[in-house]
């Protein structure tokens, strides 16, 4: 039998077969322009998915680095249209101004970057989210990207009572990926 992908091994959980499957198709369905059943795919939307895990599924890191890989055409092909429909000015105005957002969040003490969850919530442990932050920081001062789109998704921050708010936390991270992506 022919899968897309390898399948995960041993005790090792991966990824439905069925709904990568499916995911993959409505994604060449929308990048070729055919997709005319339900929404249409974004880069935001391959980064945001979520797949079950289960037995005999795919391998995980065979369809992360694909999904890598789409966010990034889609992402691409996005930037293309805004820059032929509203002008490269406007799309550098744009992410001037997410980098803007991205750094006034990052510039907040130690701590406090974030909403912190209540007192019987765990969220991101706060130590880990800051430095981790701290190295992106490093990264925009220097003007230098080291750090991959997947560097940033991969991260994985440890549960903490009263921790970082997963949300917020979150969403930046998604800003951080697109400001990379911007500046290739």
């Amino acid at each position: 039998m022919q899968t897309s992908f390898p399948l995960a091994t041993g005790s090792q959980l991966g990824y439905s077969q069925e709904q990568v499957d499916a995911f993959l198709e409505r994604a060449r369905s929308t990048y070729d322009g055919a997709s005319e059943d339900g929404p249409i795919m974004t880069s935001e939307g391959v980064r945001q998915m979520a797949f079950p895990v289960k037995r005999g599924g795919y391998s995980a890191r065979y369809v992360d680095a694909a999904m890598d890989r789409l966010e990034e055409v889609f992402y691409e092909r996005e930037r293309r249209a805004r820059v032929r429909s509203e002008g490269e000015d406007a799309w550098w105005d744009e992410t001037r101004q997410l980098l803007s957002e991205v750094r006034g969040r990052m510039q907040r003490p130690r701590g406090q970057r974030f909403r912190r969850r209540g007192i019987f919530a765990t969220g991101y442990r706060r130590s880990q989210v800051d430095a981790f932050l701290d190295r992106v920081s490093e990264m925009f001062e220097r003007r230098e990207i080291a750090l991959q789109p997947s560097d940033v998704r991969d991260v994985v921050f440890h549960p903490q009572w009263r921790g970082y708010d997963e949300d917020q936390v979150d969403a930046l991270l998604d800003g951080v990926v697109e400001l990379i992506l911007a500046t290739r």
